[in-house]
């Protein structure tokens, strides 16, 4: 996988199990505050794509993942 990839897929998944872990009718439910990280991630994804540079894909490519085309 490339570096935008993983960056999507990670999203994606850190979304879904924060909205899993804040939503009160969730069987994982744990507490409210765990929006707070969606939110976060949705705010992360909207600055990289105003300013296209993500840190997360930074830290992915100085971990060796390749860069996307």
């Amino acid at each position: 996988m490339t570096s935008w990839q993983l960056v999507r897929l990670l999203a994606g998944s850190f979304i879904l199990i924060s909205l899993a872990l804040g939503i009160p009718g969730s069987p994982i439910f744990v507490s409210p505050w765990w929006l707070a990280f969606t939110a976060f991630v949705g705010a992360n994804l909207l600055q990289s794509a105003i300013t296209k540079w993500c840190l997360m894909e930074s830290l992915l490519r100085k971990l060796g993942v390749r860069a996307g085309a």
